[in-house]
């Protein structure tokens, strides 16, 4: 055999057994259920139907993450006077709950809250707005409480809402609603700390200041303590995490549905003095946090120091096919950095 013949042969069975390799790769993880999150693709459950969770956050209680989030699933309708940028909602569809073990599969356990149908001067009546629910667990009453913001189509109501359920999936019943602290509450989100203390951070003064807000002990009500934070720096759609006994406050600007640049601050205790720090992510080339608005980071259960950072794509032309965008969020020389992945596990990065 000339060498020609020998280089050609070797070659040949160089790339026939990579192959092979490859394909016992894809086939291995095949086999063991390798999964991946896509960020802005649309995102099946269990049953093959898209998530409709937007503007949620997630709940891990006896080994089970459940996700909440708001049921966007109907028509569009035109705000006929534009309110701060908004120029599209939907009715309000109450709370939708999925179910997961691996934060990659969810299955659908049905509405959490549902709307009311009947009484239009109920807060969930469907002809009003709901966002961003999010559900913490109380030991002590042995209790789900759910936070919302509540509002009128002119977001002039600026209330929050509260709910309680037995188990985790729901069915949750409304108590009611209130301006906590007799102020505005707008966007939100829950914080609860290692203590058991928890707090309700949220929009007000027109969006103008972001109020934090320490809850009762039972989680239904505002105790009264409250600090006034980023005062007229207009700041919403609040994520709230904790590392190493500091605190992170992630945030978007006010534009309505249209994204901009996040920003995130710390602070020694959720009470205390918040310093901004700057932007999140790593080239972001647009400056519009990857085309997405924060509402909530979590953390990765058995992944210590491991974090999601968990986004809407808003769509306002078509607010159910919004979309819903996961990161990782990892800290470089401490620094907070969410970095663009087109598909990623996070039982791995």
């Amino acid at each position: 055999m000339n060498n020609k013949l020998l280089k050609f042969d070797i070659i040949t069975k160089t790339i026939t057994f990579l192959l092979f390799v490859i394909l016992l790769v894809i086939t291995a993880s095949a086999k063991n259920g390798e999964k991946n999150i896509y960020p802005g693709k649309v995102w099946l459950d269990s049953t093959g139907n898209p998530i409709n969770a937007h503007g949620g956050g997630v709940l891990f209680h006896g080994g089970i993450y459940y996700w909440f989030g708001e049921n966007k699933d109907f028509k569009n309708w035109r705000i006929e006077k534009m309110v701060e940028g908004l120029t599209y909602e939907v009715n309000a569809g109450g709370v939708n709950c999925y179910t997961s073990s691996n934060l990659i599969d969810w299955t659908y356990e049905g509405l959490a809250l549902a709307p009311d149908t009947t009484n239009i001067l109920h807060d969930l009546h469907e002809s009003k707005v709901l966002e961003r629910p999010k559900v913490i667990y109380n030991e002590s009453t042995k209790k789900f409480v759910m936070w919302l913001h509540v509002d009128s189509r002119d977001y002039s109501y600026s209330h929050a809402g509260v709910a309680i359920a037995d188990k985790p999936q729901g069915p949750y019943t409304y108590i009611g609603s209130m301006r906590p602290n007799g102020q505005m509450s707008r966007d939100m989100t829950l914080f609860k700390d290692d203590n058991g203390k928890a707090y309700h951070i949220y929009s007000s003064e027109v969006n103008k200041t972001l109020h934090i807000s320490l809850l009762s002990d039972d989680y239904l009500r505002p105790s009264g303590f409250y600090t006034r934070n980023f005062i007229n720096k207009y700041r919403e759609a609040p994520a709230v995490f904790k590392r190493k006994n500091k605190y992170y406050l992630i945030s978007s600007g006010c534009t309505g549905w249209n994204p901009n640049q996040a920003q995130y601050a710390m602070a020694d205790s959720m009470l205390g003095q918040w310093v901004v720090m700057g932007d999140t992510c790593v080239n972001d080339t647009l400056g519009t946090t990857f085309n997405t608005q924060s509402t909530f980071v979590l953390p990765v259960q058995g992944k210590k120091g491991k974090y999601i950072y968990m986004s809407d794509r808003w769509n306002k032309t078509d607010l159910p096919d919004s979309r819903y965008v996961w990161l990782p969020l990892n800290f470089i020389n401490n620094k907070v950095q969410i970095e663009w992945k087109d598909s990623w596990n996070p039982s791995k990065n």
